[in-house]
C-alpha cells in the first residue's frame, strides 16, 4: 500500500475548508493533520471554532485537532489553501518557501507566469511549469499548483474536447452560480430570494482570462495563451450548489451535431488513465433530455466531480450552443484541488 501524506488546510473553517474535510475522509493518500484559519479560531479545538454547515456530521477525526495560525511550520507536507485572495499570496508563498507543497483554491497567484493553473483533464502537461517555478522562486521542495474558478472549471472541461478535435474560434458564457459560491453566510436572504443577482465581483474577468490560460499551449519553458476570444457575463441565482452555464461556441472546423455530442460523451484523460481516487470515470456527462441538466438532479455526478453538458443544438449566431453544470464547492474548488494532488503523486513530483 502507497504511503499517506500528511495535509494541512487553510481556511479551515470556511464553506471551502469544511468540502475538504469532508472529502478527505477516509482518502486512501492523504490524511488530514493540521487545520489553519483566522486568529479568532486560533487555538481552539476544530469542532469548536467550526460551525459545520455540510450534510452529515463533522468527521470524528478532525474535532479535537487545535486550530492553529496559517503560518509555517505547520505538521504536515502539503497544503491546501482556501484562504481569502486579500491574504493568499504572501501566505501561500511562505509556504512554499518552508518546504510545502502548496494545492491552491485561491486566486491570487493563478495568474503568475510560473505557476501552473490546472485541470488534470486538461492541461497536465503545464506540471512543468514547476520546472520553471522552483528556479524562479528560489524553491527547494516547496511549490505551488493552482485550480482555477469554480465557473472556469465547468466551463473549461467542457470547451477542451471540443477546442482538441474542431478548434474553436470564439465562446459566449452566461452563467448562473450558486449562493454557496459567495461562502458563508455569503449573500443575506432578502437579496437572494425572488431574485438574480447580474454581478459577481471579479468573476467575467477570471473566466475569460483564465479559460485561455488553461487551454495554452506550453511551449519554451512558458504558456502561451489559447488564441481565442471569451466572453463571459455571471449571475448570482437562489440555487444552494452547482453552477451552470448557457455556452456558445465558434469552431475552427464545421462539425454535425452528432461529431460534437460524441465529443463530449468520449472525453477522458490522464486522470481516467491512471484512476486517480477523485477522478471521475466520465469527465463530462451527456443529458440528452430537453430539460437537463439541472442543478438539483445533476450537481453530484460523478460524486461532485463530472461536468454535466445537455442541450446540444446549432446556434444561428455562433456554430454550437450547450447548457453546462457543475458542484462548485465539490469539482469546482476543494475536489478540484485534490485532485491536482492525486496528479503531483501520480506522477512523482510529490
Amino acid at each position: 500500500m502507497s504511503r499517506k501524506y500528511r495535509v494541512g488546510i487553510l481556511g479551515a473553517t470556511g464553506t471551502v475548508g469544511q468540502r475538504f474535510i469532508q472529502l478527505l475522509e477516509g482518502h486512501p493518500q492523504f490524511e488530514v493533520a493540521a487545520l489553519a484559519a483566522s486568529d479568532r479560531s486560533k487555538g481552539k479545538a476544530y469542532s469548536e471554532a467550526c460551525a459545520w454547515r455540510l450534510p452529515g456530521e463533522m468527521p470524528e477525526a478532525v474535532r479535537g485537532l487545535k486550530v492553529e495560525a496559517p503560518e509555517p511550520p505547520l505538521d504536515c507536507e502539503i497544503v491546501f489553501s482556501s484562504l481569502p485572495g486579500d491574504i493568499a499570496r504572501e501566505t501561500e508563498e511562505s509556504f512554499a518557501r518552508a518546504g510545502y507543497a502548496v494545492i491552491s483554491n485561491s486566486s491570487a497567484l493563478r495568474m503568475d507566469e510560473d505557476v501552473p493553473l490546472l485541470i488534470p483533464e486538461v492541461n497536465h502537461e503545464h506540471l512543468a511549469q514547476l520546472d520553471t517555478q522552483k528556479s524562479a522562486r528560489g524553491l527547494d521542495r516547496g511549490m505551488i499548483v493552482t485550480n482555477p474558478n469554480c465557473s472556469t472549471i465547468m466551463l473549461v472541461l467542457a470547451l477542451a474536447p471540443l477546442h482538441a478535435r474542431f478548434g474553436i474560434e470564439s465562446c459566449v458564457a452566461t452563467t448562473l452560480q450558486a449562493l454557496s459560491g459567495a461562502g458563508y453566510p455569503g449573500v443575506a436572504s432578502l437579496d437572494a430570494v425572488d431574485n438574480v443577482i447580474p454581478y459577481i465581483g471579479s468573476e467575467e474577468e477570471k473566466i475569460e482570462s483564465e479559460t485561455l490560460k488553461i487551454l495554452g499551449r506550453f511551449e519554451d519553458g512558458r504558456v502561451q495563451d489559447a488564441p481565442f476570444k471569451v466572453s463571459a457575463q455571471v449571475h448570482r441565482v437562489n440555487v444552494s450548489d452547482g453552477h451552470m452555464a448557457a455556452v456558445r461556441v465558434k469552431l475552427a472546423r464545421e462539425a454535425s451535431v452528432e461529431e460534437v455530442r460524441e465529443a463530449f460523451a468520449s472525453f477522458t484523460s490522464l486522470p481516467q488513465e491512471l484512476r486517480l481516487h477523485t477522478a471521475p470515470a466520465r469527465p463530462i456527462v451527456v443529458r440528452d433530455e430537453p430539460d437537463r441538466p439541472q442543478p438539483r438532479l445533476d450537481r453530484d455526478a460523478g460524486r461532485g466531480m463530472s461536468v454535466t453538458v445537455g442541450r446540444i443544438l446549432p446556434d444561428k449566431v455562433l456554430d454550437y450552443r450547450f447548457v453546462a453544470l457543475s458542484h462548485n464547492t465539490v469539482r469546482g474548488a476543494a475536489g478540484a484541488a485534490i485532485l491536482n494532488a492525486e496528479l503531483l503523486v501520480a506522477t512523482g513530483r510529490l
